[in-house]
Protein backbone atom coordinates (compact mmCIF):
# COMPACT_ATOMS: atom_id res chain seq x y z
CA UNK A 1 0.00 0.00 0.00
CA UNK A 2 1.87 2.92 -0.94
CA UNK A 3 0.59 6.87 -2.56
CA UNK A 4 -0.03 10.03 -1.49
CA UNK A 5 0.12 9.47 2.09
CA UNK A 6 0.46 12.84 4.13
CA UNK A 7 4.20 13.61 5.21
CA UNK A 8 5.55 11.34 8.12
CA UNK A 9 9.16 11.73 7.58
CA UNK A 10 9.19 9.70 4.65
CA UNK A 11 7.27 6.45 6.43
CA UNK A 12 3.90 6.58 4.88
CA UNK A 13 1.80 3.21 5.88
CA UNK A 14 5.35 2.02 7.19
CA UNK A 15 4.90 4.84 9.24
CA UNK A 16 1.79 4.19 11.42
CA UNK A 17 2.10 0.64 11.09
CA UNK A 18 5.49 0.81 13.19
CA UNK A 19 3.75 3.63 15.22
CA UNK A 20 1.08 1.53 15.96
CA UNK A 21 3.62 -2.03 16.18
CA UNK A 22 4.51 -0.17 19.53
CA UNK A 23 1.05 -1.13 21.05
CA UNK A 24 0.34 -4.59 19.29
CA UNK A 25 -2.35 -2.83 16.87
CA UNK A 26 -2.21 -3.10 12.94
CA UNK A 27 -3.11 -1.67 10.39
CA UNK A 28 -6.70 -3.22 8.56
CA UNK A 29 -6.61 -1.50 5.23
CA UNK A 30 -8.78 1.48 4.02
CA UNK A 31 -10.15 2.78 1.09
CA UNK A 32 -11.04 6.41 -0.35
CA UNK A 33 -14.77 7.66 -0.19
CA UNK A 34 -16.56 8.30 -3.35
CA UNK A 35 -17.79 12.07 -3.68
CA UNK A 36 -21.50 11.05 -3.96
CA UNK A 37 -21.14 9.22 -0.38
CA UNK A 38 -21.48 11.17 2.76
CA UNK A 39 -18.36 10.63 4.77
CA UNK A 40 -17.74 11.69 8.07
CA UNK A 41 -15.66 14.75 8.65
CA UNK A 42 -11.40 14.49 8.66
CA UNK A 43 -9.39 16.76 10.68
CA UNK A 44 -9.78 19.94 8.90
CA UNK A 45 -13.52 19.73 9.48
CA UNK A 46 -14.61 18.69 6.04
CA UNK A 47 -15.16 15.57 4.71
CA UNK A 48 -12.53 12.71 4.94
CA UNK A 49 -11.59 11.75 1.47
CA UNK A 50 -10.05 8.40 2.66
CA UNK A 51 -9.86 5.76 5.82
CA UNK A 52 -7.47 3.59 7.20
CA UNK A 53 -8.93 0.97 9.46
CA UNK A 54 -7.17 0.15 12.84
CA UNK A 55 -6.89 -3.22 14.55
CA UNK A 56 -5.82 -6.47 15.93
CA UNK A 57 -5.05 -9.91 15.46
CA UNK A 58 -5.20 -12.25 18.31
CA UNK A 59 -3.58 -11.01 21.53
CA UNK A 60 -1.29 -8.93 20.36
CA UNK A 61 -2.24 -5.71 22.15
CA UNK A 62 -3.16 -7.18 25.30
CA UNK A 63 0.45 -6.60 27.24
CA UNK A 64 0.45 -3.17 25.57
CA UNK A 65 -3.29 -2.60 27.36
CA UNK A 66 -2.54 -4.52 30.98
CA UNK A 67 0.43 -2.16 31.52
CA UNK A 68 -1.60 1.09 30.89
CA UNK A 69 -4.22 -0.23 33.14
CA UNK A 70 -1.98 -0.41 35.77
CA UNK A 71 -1.58 2.92 36.12
CA UNK A 72 -5.16 3.64 35.96
CA UNK A 73 -7.86 4.39 38.80
CA UNK A 74 -9.56 1.41 39.82
CA UNK A 75 -13.21 0.97 38.25
CA UNK A 76 -12.03 2.95 34.99
CA UNK A 77 -15.46 2.25 32.87
CA UNK A 78 -14.92 0.62 29.20
CA UNK A 79 -11.07 0.37 30.00
CA UNK A 80 -10.47 -1.27 26.28
CA UNK A 81 -12.12 1.09 24.52
CA UNK A 82 -10.57 4.26 26.90
CA UNK A 83 -6.91 2.71 25.81
CA UNK A 84 -7.50 1.94 21.98
CA UNK A 85 -9.00 5.75 21.88
CA UNK A 86 -6.10 6.97 23.38
CA UNK A 87 -3.74 5.20 21.75
CA UNK A 88 -4.92 5.75 18.28
CA UNK A 89 -5.47 9.60 19.18
CA UNK A 90 -1.88 9.82 19.78
CA UNK A 91 -0.67 8.06 16.31
CA UNK A 92 -3.16 10.26 14.52
CA UNK A 93 -1.63 13.20 15.79
CA UNK A 94 1.61 12.15 14.67
CA UNK A 95 0.59 11.36 10.76
CA UNK A 96 -1.93 14.12 10.59
CA UNK A 97 -5.59 12.04 10.62
CA UNK A 98 -8.87 12.27 12.66
CA UNK A 99 -8.93 9.18 14.85
CA UNK A 100 -12.37 8.12 15.36
CA UNK A 101 -13.68 4.63 17.52
CA UNK A 102 -16.40 2.49 16.72
CA UNK A 103 -18.43 3.34 19.99
CA UNK A 104 -18.42 6.83 19.23
CA UNK A 105 -21.80 8.56 18.65
CA UNK A 106 -23.77 8.53 16.37
CA UNK A 107 -22.34 5.05 15.42
CA UNK A 108 -19.74 5.16 12.33
CA UNK A 109 -20.22 2.20 10.04
CA UNK A 110 -17.23 -0.11 11.12
CA UNK A 111 -18.64 -3.41 10.30
CA UNK A 112 -19.22 -2.13 6.51
CA UNK A 113 -15.91 -0.05 6.39
CA UNK A 114 -14.21 -3.73 7.46
CA UNK A 115 -16.25 -5.31 4.30
CA UNK A 116 -15.27 -3.03 1.98
CA UNK A 117 -11.39 -2.51 3.07
CA UNK A 118 -10.10 -5.84 3.32
CA UNK A 119 -13.49 -7.54 1.70
CA UNK A 120 -14.48 -10.12 4.07
CA UNK A 121 -17.75 -11.45 4.87
CA UNK A 122 -19.51 -12.64 8.16
CA UNK A 123 -19.80 -15.49 9.94
CA UNK A 124 -22.99 -16.94 11.23
CA UNK A 125 -21.70 -15.88 14.38
CA UNK A 126 -22.19 -12.31 12.48
CA UNK A 127 -18.28 -11.30 13.40
CA UNK A 128 -16.01 -10.79 10.05
CA UNK A 129 -14.06 -14.01 8.71
CA UNK A 130 -10.79 -12.85 8.17
CA UNK A 131 -9.25 -16.21 5.90
CA UNK A 132 -5.98 -16.15 8.14
CA UNK A 133 -7.01 -15.14 11.91
CA UNK A 134 -10.46 -16.77 11.61
CA UNK A 135 -12.73 -15.06 14.01
CA UNK A 136 -9.90 -13.93 16.61
CA UNK A 137 -9.24 -10.13 15.24
CA UNK A 138 -10.73 -6.72 15.99
CA UNK A 139 -11.39 -3.28 15.03
CA UNK A 140 -10.72 -0.85 17.57
CA UNK A 141 -10.87 2.28 15.54
CA UNK A 142 -9.78 4.41 12.37
CA UNK A 143 -7.69 7.19 10.68
CA UNK A 144 -9.88 9.72 8.93
CA UNK A 145 -7.39 11.43 6.34
CA UNK A 146 -8.73 15.17 4.47
CA UNK A 147 -6.12 13.59 1.13
CA UNK A 148 -7.05 10.80 -0.83
CA UNK A 149 -4.83 7.63 -1.40
CA UNK A 150 -3.56 5.32 -3.66
CA UNK A 151 -4.65 1.96 -1.76
CA UNK A 152 -4.23 -0.91 -4.01
CA UNK A 153 -7.22 -2.86 -4.67
CA UNK A 154 -7.66 -5.61 -1.79
CA UNK A 155 -7.97 -9.15 -3.14
CA UNK A 156 -10.99 -10.64 -2.45
CA UNK A 157 -10.14 -13.66 0.05
CA UNK A 158 -11.49 -17.42 0.29
CA UNK A 159 -15.01 -16.80 2.54
CA UNK A 160 -14.05 -20.06 4.80
CA UNK A 161 -17.54 -20.32 6.29
CA UNK A 162 -18.64 -21.44 2.88
CA UNK A 163 -16.43 -25.11 2.91
CA UNK A 164 -16.87 -25.23 6.34
CA UNK A 165 -18.69 -28.63 7.55
CA UNK A 166 -21.34 -28.92 9.58
CA UNK A 167 -20.96 -25.10 10.92
CA UNK A 168 -19.45 -26.42 14.39
CA UNK A 169 -20.29 -22.77 15.47
CA UNK A 170 -23.75 -23.42 15.53
CA UNK A 171 -23.83 -25.99 17.92
CA UNK A 172 -21.44 -25.45 20.56
CA UNK A 173 -24.16 -23.13 22.57
CA UNK A 174 -25.95 -24.50 25.43
CA UNK A 175 -28.86 -22.31 24.80
CA UNK A 176 -28.61 -21.75 21.22
CA UNK A 177 -27.59 -18.32 21.11
CA UNK A 178 -26.80 -18.56 17.36
CA UNK A 179 -28.91 -19.91 14.88
CA UNK A 180 -29.86 -19.34 11.10
CA UNK A 181 -32.75 -16.40 12.56
CA UNK A 182 -29.91 -14.47 14.30
CA UNK A 183 -28.18 -13.77 17.83
CA UNK A 184 -30.23 -14.87 21.07
CA UNK A 185 -28.50 -11.79 22.82
CA UNK A 186 -31.39 -12.10 26.01
CA UNK A 187 -30.71 -15.88 26.55
CA UNK A 188 -27.73 -15.56 25.82
CA UNK A 189 -27.28 -12.78 28.32
CA UNK A 190 -29.22 -15.21 31.23
CA UNK A 191 -27.42 -17.50 30.56
CA UNK A 192 -24.02 -16.46 31.40
CA UNK A 193 -25.03 -14.51 34.39
CA UNK A 194 -25.94 -17.75 36.18
CA UNK A 195 -24.02 -20.63 37.62
CA UNK A 196 -25.09 -23.00 34.29
CA UNK A 197 -22.93 -20.47 32.29
CA UNK A 198 -19.77 -20.14 34.55
CA UNK A 199 -17.66 -22.16 31.21
CA UNK A 200 -18.90 -19.73 28.76
CA UNK A 201 -17.82 -17.04 31.55
CA UNK A 202 -14.53 -18.22 31.99
CA UNK A 203 -13.78 -19.57 29.00
CA UNK A 204 -15.21 -17.23 26.83
CA UNK A 205 -18.26 -17.89 23.83
CA UNK A 206 -18.40 -21.55 23.08
CA UNK A 207 -19.56 -21.36 19.66
CA UNK A 208 -16.71 -19.06 18.64
CA UNK A 209 -14.32 -21.04 20.27
CA UNK A 210 -15.95 -24.02 18.34
CA UNK A 211 -14.56 -22.49 15.02
CA UNK A 212 -11.68 -24.50 13.15
CA UNK A 213 -10.12 -21.68 11.94
CA UNK A 214 -7.56 -19.28 12.72
CA UNK A 215 -6.63 -20.99 16.24
CA UNK A 216 -3.07 -19.70 16.06
CA UNK A 217 -4.56 -16.61 17.02
CA UNK A 218 -7.43 -17.39 19.50
CA UNK A 219 -7.72 -15.48 22.81
CA UNK A 220 -6.38 -16.43 25.39
CA UNK A 221 -9.02 -17.49 28.31
CA UNK A 222 -8.05 -14.85 30.74
CA UNK A 223 -8.86 -12.37 27.55
CA UNK A 224 -11.68 -13.71 27.04
CA UNK A 225 -13.46 -13.85 30.32
CA UNK A 226 -12.42 -10.05 30.50
CA UNK A 227 -14.98 -9.89 27.23
CA UNK A 228 -17.32 -11.95 28.60
CA UNK A 229 -17.20 -9.62 32.17
CA UNK A 230 -18.29 -6.75 30.27
CA UNK A 231 -20.71 -8.48 28.12
CA UNK A 232 -22.31 -9.53 31.40
CA UNK A 233 -22.15 -6.50 32.96
CA UNK A 234 -24.31 -4.79 30.21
Amino acid sequence: MSGRWPDMGGGGLDAIALALSAHGLIPRGGFNFEASETAPSGLSGSPAKSVLLVGQAGAAPWPHFLGWLERQPDGLANPLDTWARQTIGVVADRVGARAVSPSDRPYLPFQQWAMRAERLKPSPLGILMHPEYGLWHAYRGALLFDTPLDFPEAEKPIHLCDACDGKPCMNACPVGAHSQAGFYYTGCLVHVRTATGQDCMERGCLDRNACPYGVAYRYPANIQAFHMRAFASR
